[in-house]
C-alpha cells in the first residue's frame, strides 16, 4: 500500500485505520508467511497504482485473482505468464468485433494499457492461496473493494461500470450516481460468453458515453 502515491492515498489510509482492515491485514500477512499466495505482495494493489481515483472513467470487476503461478498481477483479467487467459481472450474477441479492430496480437497483460487510461480493473478479492479458488473470500476484501466502488460513486462525474456475470452484477445495488452508466452482461468465461457476453457491444457503448460527456474515450 505504501507504493500508492496518487489520489487513492487518502482512501487507502482511511481504510487501513479501520478495524476490519487490521484483521484482514493480519490474515493476509500470515497467509503470505505460511502459504503460497498470489499475486506477489507488491502487486496486490496494482489496480489502484495504475488507475488513480481522479482518473477512473470505467470500472470492470473481476472476482478472485488467478490461482496458478505467474498469472495474477493485481489487474483483473490480466496475467503475467505470457498466456492469454480464456476470459480475456473472449474479451479481446468482443472488442475486435464491436470496435472493428484487430486484437489478434494483444498480449496477456494488455489490460494494463487500459488501466493507464482510466479503466479500473478490480478483483473483488485481491489475494488467493495457490491452487485454491475463493480461499481468501469472506476475510474482509469485499468490504474493502465495496468501499472502493463507493468512493468512485461519490465522485462528481459519470463513470461506466461494466458488470459481467452474476457476481459482478451485485455491485449495481451500491452505485447511485445518476451521471454514471451501468452495463451488464454474462461473464466472458468460455462457460457463459455465448449466453450474452458476445454481442453486448459494451466497448463501443462505453466510448460513446465518454464522448457524450466530453471525456477522452478508451483506446481499447
Amino acid at each position: 500500500m505504501e507504493i500508492i502515491d496518487n489520489s487513492w492515498k487518502e482512501f487507502l489510509e482511511e481504510q487501513r485505520n479501520k478495524a476490519y482492515f487490521s484483521k484482514l491485514e493480519e490474515f493476509v500477512n500470515k497467509e503470505y508467511d505460511n502459504q503460497i499466495v498470489y499475486p506477489a505482495k507488491e502487486n496486490i494493489f496494482n489496480a489502484f497504482k495504475y488507475t488513480p481515483l481522479d482518473k477512473v472513467k470505467v470500472v470492470i470487476l473481476g472476482q478472485d485473482p488467478y490461482i496458478n503461478e505467474n498469472q495474477a498481477i493485481g489487474i483483473a483479467f490480466a496475467t503475467g505468464d505470457n498466456k492469454v487467459a480464456p476470459s480475456l481472450r473472449n474479451i479481446y474477441k468482443e472488442i475486435g468485433e464491436d470496435i472493428g479492430i484487430d486484437t489478434s496480437k494483444y498480449t496477456c497483460n494488455h489490460p494494463i494499457e487500459w488501466a493507464k487510461q482510466g479503466v479500473f480493473l478490480l478483483n473483488t478479492t485481491l489475494t488467493v492461496r495457490a491452487g485454491e479458488s475463493n480461499s481468501h473470500q469472506g476475510k474482509g476484501w469485499s468490504k474493502f473493494t465495496d468501499a472502493a466502488i463507493q468512493e468512485i460513486d461519490k465522485q462528481d462525474r459519470g463513470v461506466v461500470y461494466l458488470l459481467w456475470g452474476n457476481y459482478a452484477k451485485k455491485a449495481a445495488s451500491g452505485i447511485h450516481n445518476s451521471k454514471s452508466l451501468i452495463l451488464t452482461a454474462a461473464h466472458p468465461s468460455p462457460l457463459s460468453a455465448n449466453r450474452g457476453f458476445f454481442g453486448c457491444k459494451h466497448f463501443s457503448q462505453t466510448n460513446q458515453f465518454l464522448k457524450d460527456n466530453n471525456i477522452e474515450p478508451i483506446n481499447w
